[in-house]
């Protein structure tokens, strides 16, 4: 390493969030540039550790190279850094942003110190080749005749279609949605990703030559049987996109919706798209109740934030978990340990607290002239099995009842939905309805593949570009009888 006292010398240091005040009041993303001195002071941070946990199985599931593009920053070779990331990473410019960096919470510096600022890092490399102007379309040499079709325009499906175009095939996209992104263009808000950033890597990729076709609901108004017909290979790359409901007394009650019903709305008035007034779900003058605490929840307490809600409040069934490391908790896993967003700090200033509440059960909703107006819960007490809740039973007494004028259900998802390519090609799913795959990620039926949260189930952006990755390829290997495309063994 190039500095290897720098882990002794320099404390952690990450890009500054722009105030609370100014950053509600728009869309943009929440964080401010860092300078460039101050990233190659991060860089030399990075140990000569022996064994990098950082890119090991339980850290970046991309095994992006991470020692070896720290110590380029600290010495200022900011070209040879986009080099290596972009060996193991396609798109780092969505991952360095919306990535929770379980990279970071494996760094063995993380075992007794604040582990190096990986995430910021590796936004900044790709930002800099950006405004250099090192990015640029690089179409393959020579062609194969083989045309693969990919179902899905979402991390999945664009790691995917980049690999698979790199090794020379026919690559065309297939997007349900009017434009190409899939959950990055749709669900996740324009704070934690500002949507031009998408739209600059898609023209990147249609330059080198992968076709993308919008408003393509394949099994719908794209026949399956055509895709079998016209391609030699096709790759299942939707999402997850079967979300958890609640069944309970007044759940069908206007103004309760689900999170990727809501979120997607506010991303295409953002586009300049048009929504009647009367079926845009805004949180503009009502108390807003979230349910489910993970990064959908977040997402939907930010831009509840944006639109001018009069008050609002998140739930989480589960206890709250603890502020650091426990027990059972060993580096390198990943902690479930409380953590603060962006959001959750906005939702805080004014009042001075948390909103979210933990170990809370919603028993009903009740309202007036067919719109919610009440929440009903009660807290629950959780027996536990160290840091993990095992079994749970309401508190006699706790039962509370709040205002309530627009009801989000951000609860995780089940699985893909299973209407459309799915049932119509046959493919064999697992037990909890994803898809069943070998390991070259091919399903049942020859020449069919899937990969993703349509295989993995719900899960990270880093993952699903890892996955679409190494089913490219699964199909590059079918295809061609092998393959120089990486590998990683991820199952």
């Amino acid at each position: 390493m190039g500095k290897p006292t720098g882990f002794k010398e320099f404390k952690r240091e990450t890009a500054t969030r722009r105030s609370v005040e100014s950053r509600i009041l728009d869309w943009n993303e929440v964080y401010l540039d860092i300078a460039e001195e101050k990233l190659k002071v991060q860089g030399a941070r990075c140990m000569d550790c022996g064994i990098p946990f950082c890119h090991g199985p339980n850290g970046c599931p991309l095994g992006n190279i991470i020692p070896e593009w720290n110590d380029l920053v600290y010495k200022g070779r900011w070209h040879d850094a986009i080099e290596m990331l972009h060996k193991t990473n396609n798109f780092p410019e969505f991952t360095g942003r919306i990535c929770p960096a379980p990279c970071e919470e494996a760094c063995v510096l993380g075992i007794n110190e604040k582990p190096v600022t990986i995430k910021s890092i590796e936004q900044n490399i790709i930002d800099h080749a950006f405004e250099k102007g090192w990015v640029k379309p690089c179409p393959p040499a020579t062609r194969t005749d083989k045309k693969v079709a990919v179902v899905g325009s979402g991390p999945a499906g664009l790691g995917c279609a980049a690999q698979l175009n790199k090794a020379g095939h026919l690559v065309t996209v297939f997007e349900r949605a009017d434009r190409v992104g899939g959950l990055l263009m749709h669900g996740i808000p324009n704070f934690k990703l500002e949507k031009h950033i998408v739209n600059r890597r898609v023209d990147l990729m249609k330059a080198e030559g992968i076709n993308f076709v919008t408003g393509a609901n394949v099994g719908f108004n794209i026949k399956v049987e055509d895709l079998r017909r016209d391609f030699d290979a096709i790759v299942l790359c939707g999402g997850s996109t079967k979300a958890r409901d609640i069944n309970v007394p007044g759940r069908d009650l206007d103004g309760i919706h689900l999170a990727m019903t809501y979120l997607p709305m506010q991303n295409k008035i953002n586009f300049g798209a048009h929504i009647p007034e009367q079926e845009f779900i805004s949180a503009k003058g009502k108390h807003v109740i979230i349910l489910g605490g993970g990064d959908t929840g977040a997402d939907c307490l930010g831009t509840a934030i944006r639109q001018g809600c009069k008050s609002v409040q998140q739930f989480e069934l589960l206890p709250k978990p603890p502020t650091g490391r426990v027990q059972d908790m060993p580096w390198p896993y990943w902690p479930m340990i409380y953590r603060v967003s962006s959001a959750h700090e906005e939702a805080a200033a004014p009042i001075g607290h948390d909103v979210r509440d933990f170990a809370i059960n919603t028993q009903s909703f009740s309202g007036e002239n067919g719109v919610v107006k009440k929440l009903h819960g009660i807290r629950l007490e959780w027996e536990m099995q160290g840091s993990r809740p095992a079994k749970m039973k309401e508190i006699p007494g706790s039962e509370f009842t709040l205002d309530c004028d627009l009801c989000l259900l951000a609860l995780g998802f089940l699985s893909p939905e299973p209407e459309g390519p799915i049932s119509q090609l046959g493919v064999k799913l697992d037990q909890r309805g994803n898809v069943s795959v070998d390991q070259n990620y091919m399903s049942n039926i020859p020449g069919v593949f899937a990969a993703g949260d349509m295989r993995r189930g719900q899960s990270l952006v880093v993952w699903a570009i890892s996955e679409g990755r190494q089913a490219a390829r699964g199909v590059d290997e079918f295809l061609m009888g092998r393959s120089d495309l990486p590998k990683m063994k991820l199952f």
